[in-house]
């Protein structure tokens, strides 16, 4: 598959490259440029780059302020201290005011690593998705992070933009087209239907192809989109093989296997067996042993995908 660029990476570089298209733009960083990579936006717009220091909430009031003012704000911190230290002034100073603001915010998950589960924001997706106005990026590699900061700039509200620091695989090619609200088939099937976000999408992937050997064929849907999540695509999936598995880097309550969930059981109930941290916090560990402790793997998920296949019987 390549060289594995982590999504903050591609961040980094989408943001100062469409820096040049839009003077509007602006960032601002908790002191974490070089971990965040906004200082790559720095390099280039330096008089565009606030360091708001280690003051969440601050940024988080600044960057409504610029957008009040007509500026594109990319607020940037990791995501335990965009999500959670800034959450009142999100709710408030950005989704209730509906506001301009796009909060990329890094470092999400486990693979974290050392870190420290007080460091693994396990929750964000939940916590954010609840926001009315909010819209929700997770992308899965370099190609959607930098179609997710394009399709950013365009949506006039709030993004949250949910990054990883772990290098992932390049899963496009180079004609993707990053649609806004919209799930990316990455393989078809008809027995089960995996549905994953992130760095869970490689997984799936994986999985899909040791299960075609075992001959279970497992459709495969990323969704990069958790809010507005693709209502039309997860029913239609649903319909078809009769059973989902869904794989987040994320706890299995309020993420996406919730949105899934809540979805299907008012449009099409079928069996579903969600992939992630169950409702526990993370821990310090090197990050492959962390996904591999808690399951995020594709065997975890082909386990999931035998498990709820016999529900479907």
């Amino acid at each position: 598959m390549g060289k594995l660029i982590a999504t903050r990476e591609a961040y980094g570089k989408a943001l100062a490259e469409i820096g040049r298209e839009d003077s509007r733009i602006v960032a601002l960083d908790a002191d974490l440029t070089k971990s965040t990579k906004t200082a790559d936006f720095g390099k280039v717009f330096p008089e565009r780059l606030f360091n708001m220091g280690v003051a969440e909430q601050n940024m988080m009031g600044t960057a409504a302020g610029l957008a009040a003012a007509g500026k594109i704000p990319f607020a940037s911190s990791f995501a335990v201290f965009a999500a959670g230290r800034a959450f009142e002034q999100i709710r408030n100073s950005i989704a209730y005011t509906k506001l301009n603001v796009k909060i990329a915010a890094t470092h999400a998950g486990v693979t974290v690593g050392e870190d420290g589960g007080s460091h693994q924001s396990v929750e964000d997706i939940a916590i954010m998705r609840s926001l009315p106005n909010m819209t929700l990026f997770v992308p899965a590699d370099a190609a959607e992070t930098a179609g997710a900061v394009r399709a950013a700039v365009k949506i006039n509200g709030p993004v949250y933009i949910r990054l990883g620091r772990s290098g992932v695989p390049d899963l496009h090619g180079e004609d993707f087209v990053f649609e806004p609200g919209r799930a990316v088939q990455m393989r078809d099937g008809g027995d089960v239907t995996v549905v994953a976000a992130g760095i869970m999408v490689a997984a799936a992937l994986e999985a899909a192809q040791n299960l075609a050997a075992e001959g279970i064929n497992a459709r495969v849907l990323n969704v990069h989109t958790i809010k507005p999540i693709d209502v039309e695509a997860l029913v239609k999936a649903a319909k078809e093989t009769g059973a989902v598995v869904t794989a987040e880097e994320h706890s299995i309550i309020g993420g996406l296997g919730g949105a899934v969930a809540e979805v299907l059981g008012e449009n099409c109930p079928v069996p579903i067996k969600r992939v992630g941290l169950p409702d526990v916090f993370g821990e310090s560990g090197d990050p492959k042993a962390l996904l591999e402790k808690f399951n995020l793997t594709p065997a975890g998920i082909a386990g999931a995908v035998k498990a709820v296949l016999k529900l479907k019987k």
